[in-house]
């Protein structure tokens, strides 16, 4: 007799509901303020304890973890996940096992690239690459980035913006061959991204400024496009090396925050390599990246 099959569904169901139950025997009722003097004969809460916590039937609760076809919402996944103290890993692999998406906090807390980040940023010796946040401000910064789009150190505030850069920087619009196109994929980016911080001060403030200070931003944004282009070929004209071509990526930083590693390769074709090295040998020490 043939083995009963099960679907993609019904494993991750029962592996849902093995998930919970782990967590639920591993914690002990006084860590959640139940008291109890009875001798018990299972280790962690019982089913009921944690559905009374959640605010959740206990015989719902029982089916989740037997692996029944019961779909939990996001606001009981939130409640179970505070019921059973998850940490922000087991939440989200708790919303995984699910098929939910977990709402996510937008925390406008200070930025910084350091430790294994900036080693990998500087060890990129032939690749310029920089570090953005989630408002696209750049946070660090490579030599060979130095070498070909001009000194981060010297600007500040606002200026140290790519969106800021491209659209009101008079440099960056010499730099940048087809520099309408490129600037109307950087806005349509911007604007996806940005969705997530909607009525954020320092957003507000950017995009204030931005209206203010360039008419094609000021055009543009009420068009409301978007896109999500995290890899491309872009072209640069250098005011010493002539025509480069690189290849660009966008890298995410799997730490919680919306920080991206942006890196450049430069190409065989324009001699963008061989040019590329010529101006890194040629850069000042006091303009290298630290």
């Amino acid at each position: 007799m043939d083995a009963p099959s099960h679907s993609a569904e019904d494993s991750r169901r029962r592996e849902l509901g093995a998930f919970l139950r782990s967590r639920r025997e591993r914690l002990t009722p006084s860590a959640t303020g139940i008291s109890t003097g009875l001798r018990r004969r299972t280790p962690g809460l019982r089913r009921e304890e944690v559905a009374m916590i959640a605010g959740v039937g206990t015989t719902w609760y029982t089916w989740l973890e037997q692996g029944r076809d019961v779909r939990p919402s996001v606001e009981v996944l939130t409640a179970l996940s505070g019921a059973l103290r998850l940490d922000a890993v087991e939440k989200r692999h708790l919303f995984i096992l699910a098929g939910r998406q977990q709402p996510e906090r937008r925390v406008a807390a200070p930025e910084k690239a350091d430790g294994p980040l900036l080693h990998m940023l500087q060890s990129l010796v032939l690749q310029p690459a920089y570090v953005v946040g989630r408002r696209w401000d750049v946070l660090a910064w490579n030599s060979a980035a130095v070498a070909v789009f001009g000194d981060y150190g010297l600007l500040e505030g606002d200026a140290r913006n790519i969106v800021h850069m491209v659209f009101t920087s008079p440099h960056h619009r010499r730099l940048l061959v087809d520099w309408e196109e490129l600037a109307r994929v950087v806005l349509a980016s911007f604007r996806a991204e940005s969705a997530k911080y909607v009525g954020d001060p320092d957003f507000d403030r950017l995009i204030a400024l931005m209206m203010r200070s360039s008419p094609e931003f000021r055009d543009w944004w009420p068009l409301r496009d978007v896109a999500r282009r995290l890899t491309g070929v872009k072209h640069v004209r250098h005011p010493i090396a002539g025509a480069m071509t690189f290849e660009h990526m966008s890298l995410s930083i799997d730490d919680g925050s919306d920080m991206r590693l942006i890196v450049y390769t430069p190409l065989a074709e324009q001699n963008s390599i061989v040019k590329l090295q010529s101006l890194l040998d040629a850069l000042p020490a006091e303009r290298r990246s630290a």
